[in-house]
């Protein structure tokens, strides 16, 4: 089946949607963020079959997304995250701090990220670029940008 192609609209969600649109493609990056690198790895943890994974993997490196480096004489290669692929992620950590507010049920989150800096469970909270004040949705109005269509 042939997927709507998102990445000439005007807008910046569809065009992330054309790059990790399917439900495959996140929980592919998520596993590399945990470490684990490697085609097997990812397959059984996913339990997707190999031709998907395949295509998935294939189309984030196409995209720039992940990095396929060789560790074997073997054809066979390490994934890793690229700048832009690490920035996927941060977007993957608001939704997951969505999961668990509104999904994770008594049991509670089934992660949690302590932060580097100062060693603290914490979940994620966009802030402003400009005065670090937190940013939601009812305190933002959206103004046409220079990509927009006219």
């Amino acid at each position: 089946m042939q997927r709507t192609q998102f990445g000439g609209m005007a807008c910046s969600i569809a065009r992330t949607l054309d790059v990790i649109g399917e439900p495959w493609s996140p929980l592919i990056l998520r596993d590399v963020w945990a470490g684990m690198n490697r085609f097997d790895r990812i397959q059984a943890d996913l339990g997707v079959s190999r031709k998907v994974l395949t295509e998935r993997l294939n189309h984030l490196v196409e995209q720039g997304v992940l990095d396929r480096r060789p560790y074997d004489a073997r054809p066979r290669f390490e994934y890793h995250l690229t700048e832009k692929g690490t920035d996927l992620v941060e977007m993957l950590m608001v939704m997951a701090r969505w999961g668990d507010r509104w999904l994770a049920g008594e049991a509670g989150p089934p992660v949690l990220y302590r932060h580097h800096a100062c060693g603290r469970i914490a979940t994620v909270d966009p802030r402003c670029s400009h005065c670090g004040e937190p940013m939601h949705a009812d305190d933002i109005d959206l103004l046409p940008g220079p990509g927009s269509a006219r």
